[in-house]
């Protein structure tokens, strides 16, 4: 109480001062809009551009639109009776703009109603201008002691989880095929889709694998259960526990940063004088606007919007794939290569349309995703045909569950975890020859540390596998916390992680 009377009567010597009251309304209007942003978005939004822009757009834009009204509101005298609505209008407008920016997007539809109501509301609630501000304010205030845990999220982020345990950094490769890593978000292992809950005859696409020299791996799975979460795993070789973050609602702090480069992957291959390639069908890894680190990505940031999750801008991996191999034919190569397909069924419950329609929904979308996995592989055996080409899913469909985020409830059913955690692993080895120890590849974590076994012949690297387990986070029917739920025998099980 005693915080709202001195906010009361800090913007009442404010309206009695006209030089001062558009700043504090401006700022009022942008304010809690600029925190909700940082609260809820964090992970999306922590690189300094990102944080200029939100100020300038939050707050410098509306101080110097409300100042221009304040000189306006001075000297024109036409339509003098309505100067009274200026501020009213603008606050709540302006506000009102900026909620819907922040949770819906730039959606041309949603702002010009939401506008057209807020308008009516500002004239109506004009002479009440003051109690708005202190709603906003107060409302600011809330957010920014909710934010201030989430600021030091990057103070308990640990990077020491990256550190290697032998000196793969320094591997030399002996053999230099061009690399392609292809990732088809979701795809579930070849053994698990002929069993429930997916019971899908993939044969023809299995027979093209065949016929095209790729061997695949039943059984293979990932040890996270997103996207974020277990490419970070794999681009690293290392477990990471979800940096055990525990009751944490935002994903995995700097994962994108990590995918996008800052990795021992992608240095391993710069230091044995490859080119490396970035290819996105969307932007999803780039939405925080982290330092590409690969030497080429086919999306610029120019073309990111600020306000976006990362779906909007689409590209055709077909075409840009074919036209870099076609630009780099005397270089050696790495491509990773990302596709948003088949992808899983839907995140929320609020968007499931059952466990049913959403199985069919996803199998559709796989039988999409193998007609895109045919052309990308055509081209490179076209242009490139003795390369090391991996095809090599992030996680599961999650088929079984009415939706994606059901899986963070502890399960019952083992057939639900693996339908999480299963991934598809095919891979054409040059000259298919597969070496003597690709029994070794289990699980996303351990890939990389196989291929440059491979690349160095070296089976040194294999001494320091990770273990091939798989964890999940855990809301529901169970503390919170980081699980084991798969063991290093693909056995299900159910232990809390302690790291």
């Amino acid at each position: 109480m005693k915080l709202l009377g001195k906010l009361k009567e800090t913007i009442s010597r404010f309206n009695s001062n006209s030089k001062s009251f558009p700043l504090v309304a401006a700022v009022a209007a942008g304010l809690y809009p600029l925190l909700y942003v940082y609260y809820s978005n964090f992970t999306l939004v922590c690189s300094w551009s990102q944080f200029a822009f939100y100020v300038i757009t939050f707050l410098i834009f509306p101080i110097v639109v409300f100042s221009l009204a304040s000189i306006a509101h001075k000297r024109i005298n036409l339509f003098k009776k309505y100067h009274k609505y200026i501020f009213p209008v603008l606050n709540l407008c302006y506000f009102a703009f900026f909620m819907v920016l922040v949770t819906y997007g730039f959606k041309k539809k949603i702002l010009a109603v939401v506008l057209l109501l807020t308008f009516i509301l500002a004239i109506a609630l004009y002479k009440h201008i003051k109690k708005v501000v202190i709603l906003q304010l107060l409302m600011a205030i809330i957010a920014f002691i909710m934010l201030i845990p989430v600021l030091f999220l990057p103070f308990k982020t640990s990077t020491v989880w990256m550190e290697q345990p032998d000196r793969i950094e320094q591997v030399k490769f002996v053999k230099k095929p061009n690399v392609y890593i292809i990732q088809p978000d979701g795809y579930a292992n070849f053994s698990e889709l002929k069993k429930a809950p997916y019971n899908y005859d993939n044969s023809d696409f299995e027979s093209f694998l065949e016929v095209n020299n790729f061997k695949m791996y039943d059984n293979f799975r990932s040890n996270y259960f997103s996207t974020l979460s277990s490419n970070t795993s794999m681009f690293t070789m290392k477990h990471h526990y979800y940096n055990n973050v525990k009751g944490s609602v935002h994903e995995f702090y700097n994962a994108r940063k990590i995918i996008i480069g800052d990795n021992p992957v992608v240095s391993i291959f710069k230091n044995n004088d490859y080119k490396t390639f970035l290819m996105l069908q969307k932007s999803y890894l780039l939405v925080n606007r982290s330092k590409i680190l690969y030497d080429y990505c086919n999306i610029d940031y120019s073309e990111v919007p600020y306000f976006t999750r990362g779906f909007g801008v689409k590209k055709d991996l077909v075409e840009d794939l074919e036209k870099a191999i076609k630009n780099n034919a005397k270089t050696n190569n790495f491509y990773f290569l990302e596709q948003i397909s088949p992808g899983h069924i839907s995140t929320f419950k609020k968007n499931s349309e059952g466990k049913d329609k959403e199985r069919e929904d996803y199998l559709n979308q796989l039988t999409e995703a193998n007609t895109w996995l045919k052309r990308i592989i055509s081209i490179i055996n076209k242009n490139d045909d003795n390369a090391l080409v991996v095809v090599v899913a992030d996680h599961g469909g999650f088929v079984g569950f009415d939706y994606t985020l059901e899986s963070q409830t502890k399960q019952e059913d083992d057939t639900l975890i693996k339908s999480s955690f299963s991934t598809a692993l095919a891979i054409k080895w040059p000259n298919n020859d597969a070496p003597s120890y690709d029994d070794k590849l289990k699980s996303n974590v351990n890939l990389f540390r196989v291929l440059f076994s491979y690349l160095e012949d070296n089976k040194a690297y294999l001494n320091n596998l990770e273990v091939d387990k798989s964890y999940l986070m855990i809301y529901k029917g169970a503390p919170n916390g980081v699980y084991e739920v798969i063991d290093e025998n693909n056995k299900v099980v159910f232990k809390e992680t302690v790291n």
